[in-house]
């Protein structure tokens, strides 16, 4: 029986995939796995018997996912399953800019009588305009970035897309009127609109400031649904005051922004659909299940995609190890001293780390195999069964 523990509200609709193999459990220090949505767990201590922690998001950035790494903890996330009501709210915030309906709708609410007459007369100081012919810049062209220029490309806009890393998915989901570029330099001048979706890390941190503002034409406007860390907050308002961004849509709230009627705060609801909840828990309850009965793991941060399809031989041994040269040979070499001889095999790596999934068609004894593989660089060893 595994134990699975829920550290946010998690969308029954996830829960109901749970077989009779697994029991939820209040205590997470006995957990086996771990749903989690924004839960902070960078000062937890985690449970020495924890194998996985699911994030019903895409971003992990409340999960120590170096010390996980350590500790052989696969993380996995949910890219795409809230791609869709990204999307809609960045589309949303694109025509909030172009059109002042938040601004407009206030000052209706102040009306008190001749509503009709004084709308006719007034309305002129809300006059916006069109988005069809404008350019827009996708800044990261992952599940969001491709489903926010395809909708903005059918709406007439002329768009232009910036990934140095992009994958061959997205590469080939993305729509041929979208036209790519692997230069900023090509991409900022160019921009009424400039969107932000790429992952929030150490590198990305700041990555629009003070230099990128100063390329872009002036009167453009940004759009942040990724982390509010990506763009320097001060280096924004300066932007704003000077005229050089016209307005800023944000889903990262700040007490620095609040006060600036050219800042439009929207308070996180990228991913808050119902639709978008449901999409998350079911993807990472999937995932999590996959993993702790058969060893298969997809969408990790920390470790590679790596799967032996559903574990129907006599056991599967499954190895996270340091990616170091020789260590595949190693692992092999120590099962043939066990006289355990190997069915299928399949090993990955990813950046520092590495998996090895391996199927025996003999009984293995457990204790003995972890003794045995207990070698410099293997991380966690355990036997699917």
């Amino acid at each position: 029986m595994y134990k699975i523990a829920a550290l946010n509200k998690i969308s029954q609709k996830g829960l109901d995939r749970l077989t009779d193999q697994y029991t939820i459990v209040e205590d997470f220090g006995i957990a086996d796995g771990i749903l989690v949505r924004s839960q902070e767990m960078n000062a937890m201590d985690l449970p020495a018997g924890l194998l996985a922690i699911a994030r019903a998001g895409a971003g992990v950035n409340n999960i120590p996912v170096e010390l996980c790494s350590k500790k052989g903890i696969v993380v996995f996330n949910t890219p795409g399953a809230n791609a869709n009501a990204v999307k809609e709210l960045v589309l949303t915030g694109l025509l909030l800019c172009a059109r002042d309906v938040a601004g407009a709708m206030a000052w209706t609410r102040t009306l008190t009588c001749d509503v009709a007459k004084t709308v006719e007369k007034h309305k002129g100081q809300f006059a916006g305009h069109e988005i069809k012919g404008k350019t827009l810049g996708v800044v990261g062209l992952g599940a969001i970035g491709v489903m926010v220029a395809n909708a903005a490309s059918a709406l007439g806009m002329n768009v232009i897309g910036y990934d140095p890393y992009i994958s061959i998915q997205s590469a080939h989901e993305l729509s041929s009127s979208v036209k790519y570029t692997d230069s900023p330099d090509l991409l900022l001048p160019v921009c009424d609109y400039l969107t932000i979706h790429i992952p929030y890390m150490e590198s990305t941190r700041g990555m629009i400031g003070a230099k990128q503002f100063a390329a872009m034409k002036n009167g453009v406007c940004i759009l942040n649904f990724s982390r509010d860390e990506i763009v320097r907050g001060d280096d924004i308002l300066i932007a704003i005051k000077s005229g050089k961004v016209r307005k800023y849509v944000t889903d990262f709230p700040t007490e620095a922004y609040l006060d600036h009627e050219d800042v439009m705060c929207i308070p996180h609801l990228g991913a808050s659909t119902r639709e978008s909840e449901e999409n998350c828990a079911r993807m990472a309850v999937d995932q999590l299940m996959d993993y702790l009965e058969n060893g298969n793991i997809k969408n990790s941060v920390n470790y590679p995609d790596c799967h032996l399809g559903v574990c129907a031989t006599t056991g599967r041994i499954a190895v996270l190890n340091r990616n170091i040269p020789a260590m595949l040979g190693k692992i092999t070499g120590i099962l043939a001293d066990m006289n355990i001889n190997i069915s299928d095999l399949n090993n990955r790596s990813k950046g520092e780390y590495a998996y090895t999934l391996i199927d025996i068609d003999s009984v293995v004894d457990e204790a003995a195999l972890r003794k045995a593989l207990s070698v410099d660089g293997i991380i966690a060893v355990r036997v699917v069964k």
